[in-house]
């Protein structure tokens, strides 16, 4: 799979960050979660861990939550 640094999550959290005023390294002091994952994280690597992900969110108030897709989509997954 390749990385996706224009995913809703990375570029979420990205901004997040930024508008917080916060470098990934105060980030990651701050949620707990790996420097490394936070770096990977923000630059859309795919397979990260959802309560990694959820620690991160947390922070900024928010969770990592199911939202449904259209029929259209769930046709076009996985091509």
């Amino acid at each position: 799979m390749e990385w996706d640094r224009e995913n809703t999550i990375a570029q979420f959290i990205r901004a997040r960050r930024k508008q917080a005023n916060l470098t990934q390294v105060e980030l990651s002091d701050f949620t707990g979660v790996g420097l490394r994952f936070l770096r990977e994280l923000e630059q859309g690597k795919p397979n990260v861990m959802a309560d990694k992900v959820n620690q991160v969110l947390l922070f900024f108030g928010h969770t990592l939550t199911p939202k449904p897709i259209s029929d259209e989509a769930r046709r076009n997954l996985g091509k």
